[in-house]
């Protein structure tokens, strides 16, 4: 018998599972290319790394809020599943945290120390951003193979983790195409067309190995029908891969000025890989052992819960739109004024 949608014990579990998606997928595509950035920094001049700096600084705290409200909704909204998904990924999450304070405090001293220590500041900003990156990508993969133990499984989830910070790197170089002009922004188009190969790979390869580790989603992309209903996902992830590399080609060569196409293309991508993993954990928060509704906490308390989410959830897409149309444009140089 199919779920009642229109019990509260059924539609509110799925709400914020959705809330969650929607935190989870802004954090990895806003956060993203922020990151993509500061795995870049250390391959340019000194000059270029202020104005990479000033791409994402006014932007830098708003794109982290989003992890906030996703582990938030986690935590308040599936707590049973909230101490599982924690406890399995102590480690990775530690890393992740010890990356992110690494970029934090970097990003601010950067700006106040003496010419000399700067490279130091700028190498501990680059190091978070690996060590939060391939933290994630570890977090991804081990979620997808519902926290499986043995060998293969940890070998999926470092795959992951290499993979996701040359996805980062993607979207960083093309926000710098976006972002910035001149000599940098030819850089960052040699970038791009380096961590655009390394992201069609990871992808495939991901695409590939994670029906292997879990029958169930096997299952769910290849029988029929339903490998016929989902053929655009791929099929259409193929056409944003071709329409990201001949934008920057024509990019290079002069003929197009459409330096926004490669970004929004790219992050095209992420949303379709994150709806394709969507649809392969569904309806589940822990792939194989823990659905939604078994996760969900008491319906009163999701009552309670839903009233601040609708407030809040709206309030920061308004400021996070707000901060993006207020500072679009080309990036300028910093002032230490």
């Amino acid at each position: 018998m199919p779920p009642d949608l229109s019990a509260p014990a059924t539609w509110l579990p799925l709400f914020f599972f959705v809330a969650m998606g929607i935190s989870v997928l802004s954090y990895v595509v806003l956060d993203g290319y922020d990151l993509g950035v500061g795995l870049l920094l250390n391959n340019t001049a000194d000059h270029n790394k202020d104005m990479m700096i000033a791409s994402i600084g006014p932007f830098w705290d708003a794109n982290e809020t989003w992890i906030v409200l996703g582990v938030g909704l986690l935590l308040v909204a599936f707590p049973l599943a909230h101490g599982t998904v924690l406890t399995e990924l102590y480690l990775p999450v530690t890393a992740m945290l010890i990356g992110l304070i690494l970029r934090g405090v970097s990003f601010d001293f950067r700006v106040k120390v003496n010419i000399s220590q700067k490279p130091l500041w700028n190498f501990l900003f680059y190091l978070g951003s690996l060590i939060a990156s391939v933290a994630q990508g570890i977090m991804i993969g081990r979620l997808i193979v519902g926290f499986e133990s043995g060998f293969l499984g940890w070998v999926f989830a470092f795959l992951v983790g290499i993979c996701l910070p040359a996805g980062y790197a993607l979207l960083g170089s093309t926000w710098l195409i976006l972002k910035t002009e001149g000599e940098l922004q030819k850089q960052a188009m040699g970038w791009a067309k380096v961590s655009f190969w390394l992201t069609a790979a990871g992808i495939g390869l991901v695409s590939v190995a994670t029906p292997y580790f879990s029958p169930e989603i096997m299952n769910k992309w290849f029988v029929m029908p339903n490998i016929l209903w989902l053929s655009p996902i791929p099929v259409l992830t193929a056409v944003l891969f071709f329409l990201v590399l001949q934008s920057i080609s024509a990019l290079q060569n002069g003929t197009s000025r459409r330096e926004w196409v490669p970004f929004v293309s790219v992050v095209a991508i992420f949303w379709l890989s994150f709806f394709g993993i969507a649809y392969s954990i569904f309806p589940y928060v822990i792939v194989g052992k823990m659905t939604l509704w078994q996760a969900a906490a008491a319906t009163e308390s999701l009552y309670v819960i839903f009233w601040g989410a609708i407030i809040v959830l709206p309030t920061i897409l308004i400021y996070t739109f707000y901060s993006y149309r207020v500072f679009w444009g080309k990036a300028r140089e910093l002032s230490y004024q």
